[in-house]
Order: structure tokens, then C-alpha cells, then sequence
């Protein structure tokens, strides 16, 4: 794939076009997205760059890590010193043409660099405003920073995630983030679709915040036994569904819920005395004997490799699969006939670059990669060419340090 434009057919949100001023995971999560669904999204950097092009190794060059490839695809770069009251005034123009602005700083922070809601909208009535941030605009904690191991510490899931004998755990990556930055894609284009349908054409601000889209992403099962209050859940721990299973040389994980999927796996183990158990006899009775069948499941699928369990289960139509490793996932039959990960020339560089496709599939405007992700300030003179600026204009403004 080349770094510039490809002749692609346009995406569902072709002409859509966009000012990130996002940084890191969470809001370059959701930039991304409306990049890869066809928005032209310009990524707005200070001097310095964004901090994920100086973390997240392999490195293709000094300030292009891999961490800026896998969530800084489809957009173009421009650096623009927000410090510099020039720097100021030409986001105040850039934001003119757009139809959504972007930012995830601290609340506030916007506000001071004069890039605020109400500093836009003025000469933009129409833009969507994003604020993503980590506990709202208001509250005891709106002031303090928040990343994704501190969304994940509040938001109670990490006992779970250790287990009962082991400290609490992290899930290993910015889970946290990229749900709240796809929390944050649903409210951009839903709040674009209410402009759409609005007599007057104008747009919003729009708030996500980490500590409420985490939540509402990670805590539904855990809320089921706390619906109906002073009622209290006597069923079994989300732990019993929630597992692995060890096996004679590995692991595997699957859930069992119909009637037919737990004969399936009665056959499997050739433990046809659980299928005939009272116990175990419908829906209802195996959820509240789950912790009994447990340990019996568990004995059994020792016996066994993990190769075999899983020729096993397919046959009779288990649903379980093994534990894979990513570099097992990235060889997988189904991944491979889908395309789930897909690999492009950049032609900077004369050497690929492996991403993940896309996960959206329209049948006549496909999402597709268009564009690499930039290098610092690579778009700079063409975004600015593109807003109306003069080569004088431009060079000037490379001369006075306001952009890069």
C-alpha cells in the first residue's frame, strides 16, 4: 500500500473531516477509526510529537515506533505550536473547515490553549466537539490525570482478573483506553447524524469520559447479581465461567450454555453419565450446579492434548478453542482467510508493515487503510495549502517556529 491516498472506493464517512488533537490511546483509538471508515483526519502535533512515537518498540526510524503505526493509520500530520499565539489562530482557521474536533486533554486544558468548544464554535457552529478525558469535567476527581492502569484499579474488575489465590491483575493493555475511544466513535458519528437531522446544521460538545465508558464496557456481568436491589445472587462466580482449562500440554477456554453444546461436550470427554445427571439436565439446573460440573470437567480435559481436544470439539461442535499466543492468532486458518491482519508497503521506507484490517465490512463503502501512518509534521505544508494558505503564508510561518 502507498503512504499517500489510495484509489480505494470511499469509505461510509468519506468527506467527513476532522482536527485531532489527541494523543497516546484512548482518543487516537477513535481517530483512527474514523479514519479507517474514510474521514480525513488531520493529527495535530505539538514540536515535540505525539509521546507514542517515542515508546512502543520496534522503531522504524527515530520518533516512528510501532505504537504510532497501530493507532495513527489514515491520518496526516501537522505540527502546530499551540503555545505560540500565531499557533492559536491557525488552528482557530484550520478548525473553520472541519466537521469534528477531537481532543483528550485534562478539562480545561483546551480551554487555556484557546482551542476550546466555545472558542470554535464561534466561526463553526456545525463542529462536533470531543472532549475525552478521564473522570468528566466535573465531579472531586475532574483534575486529576487518569491512564488506563488507574481506569482499571477504580473500576473493580481486577480482583476478579488475579483470582482468588493471586494479587489483583491488570489486563495486559490499554483496554481501558481503547474502549473508552470506542465509546467516543459511537458518540461522534451519532452526534454527526443529530446535526445531520437538525434544522439549524449545528453540532455539540461531546463528553466521554474513561471512568464512565470503561464501566459501562467491563461491568455488566459483574452488575447482574447487584440489578435488583437488597436482592443478592447466590449463583455461581463469573471466575467458574471465566477460565481456562489445562490440558495434558496446554490450555483451551470455552463457555457451555445450550443444552446441545454441553452433549456435545459430554461426547467429547466420553462422559455420557453428565448428560444423564439431574444435576446437569437443562439450562437452569447446570448454571446452579455449575461449581459441581467444574471440577469434573476440569479432570477430564486433562486426559487429553490440547491438539486433540480440539479436532474433538469442532467435530461434535463444542464451542472451545486453545489458548493461543499472538503469534499463534496471527497464523490461524480463520485470521488468514479473513484478513484479519494485513500487511502494506510504505514506500518511505521501501519495507511493510503489518496491521489490523479494518473491523467493519460495508458492502459499498468499505473501511479500508488508505494511509500510513505519518511521520512528524509530514502534512503540514499540504494541510495548510489545502486551508487556504499562500507559500509565503506558510514559509513565514515555518520561520517564526509556529509550525513544523
Amino acid at each position: 500500500m502507498r503512504s499517500e491516498a489510495t484509489d480505494s472506493p470511499a469509505g461510509p464517512c468519506a468527506g467527513i473531516r476532522v482536527l485531532d488533537f489527541t494523543t497516546v490511546v484512548s482518543g487516537p483509538t477513535c481517530t483512527q477509526a474514523l479514519g479507517d471508515l474514510g474521514a480525513d483526519v488531520v493529527k495535530v502535533e505539538p514540536p515535540t510529537g505525539d509521546p507514542c512515537r517515542f515508546s512502543g518498540a520496534p522503531f522504524r526510524e527515530p520518533g516512528f515506533s510501532g505504537f504510532l503505526a497501530q493507532f495513527n493509520r489514515n491520518k496526516r500530520s501537522v505540527v502546530i505550536d499551540l503555545k505560540h499565539p500565531d499557533g492559536r489562530a491557525l488552528a482557530h482557521r484550520l478548525a473553520r473547515g472541519v466537521d469534528v474536533v477531537a481532543e483528550n486533554f485534562r478539562p480545561g486544558v483546551a480551554e487555556r490553549l484557546g482551542i476550546g468548544y466555545e472558542a470554535l464554535r464561534e466561526n463553526n457552529p456545525g463542529i462536533v466537539y470531543l472532549s475525552l478525558n478521564g473522570f468528566g469535567s466535573d465531579g472531586p476527581y475532574a483534575e486529576l490525570p487518569a491512564y488506563d492502569q488507574v481506569i482499571q484499579g477504580m473500576t473493580g474488575l481486577m480482583p476478579e482478573q488475579g483470582g482468588e489465590a493471586a494479587p489483583p491483575a491488570l489486563v495486559q493493555g490499554g483496554i481501558a483506553d481503547k474502549a473508552s475511544g470506542m465509546t467516543a466513535v459511537t458518540a461522534v458519528l451519532a452526534a454527526l447524524l443529530a446535526r445531520e437531522r437538525s434544522a439549524d446544521g449545528h453540532g455539540q460538545r461531546v463528553e466521554v469520559a474513561m471512568i464512565d465508558a470503561f464501566a459501562s464496557f467491563a461491568l455488566p456481568e459483574a452488575m447482574m447479581s447487584r440489578s435488583f436491589p437488597p436482592l443478592v445472587s447466590d449463583g455461581p462466580k463469573s471466575s467458574d465461567f471465566f477460565k481456562t482449562w489445562q490440558t495434558a500440554d496446554g490450555f483451551v477456554v470455552g463457555l457451555i450454555v445450550q443444552d446441545h453444546q454441553f452433549q456435545a461436550l459430554c461426547r467429547v470427554l466420553e462422559r455420557d453419565d453428565l448428560a444423564q445427571d439431574e444435576r446437569f439436565a437443562g439450562a437452569l439446573n447446570r448454571f446452579a450446579h455449575y461449581s459441581d460440573l467444574v471440577p469434573l470437567i476440569a479432570d477430564e480435559i486433562r486426559k487429553h492434548t490440547t491438539a486433540d481436544l480440539i479436532e474433538r470439539f469442532r467435530r461434535f461442535g463444542a464451542p472451545f478453542a486453545a489458548v493461543n499466543g499472538v503469534d499463534d492468532f496471527l497464523l490461524d486458518p480463520q485470521v488468514e482467510h479473513r484478513g484479519t491482519v494485513t500487511v502494506h508497503e510504505d514506500e518511505r521506507f521501501g519495507e511493510p508493515t503489518r496491521y489490523l484490517t479494518p473491523p467493519y465490512r460495508f458492502e459499498r463503502t468499505p473501511a479500508a487503510i488508505r494511509r500510513h501512518a505519518p511521520r512528524l509534521g509530514e502534512h503540514t505544508d499540504e494541510v495548510l495549502s489545502e486551508a487556504g494558505f499562500a507559500a509565503n503564508e506558510i514559509a513565514g510561518l515555518h520561520e517564526r517556529g509556529v509550525v513544523g
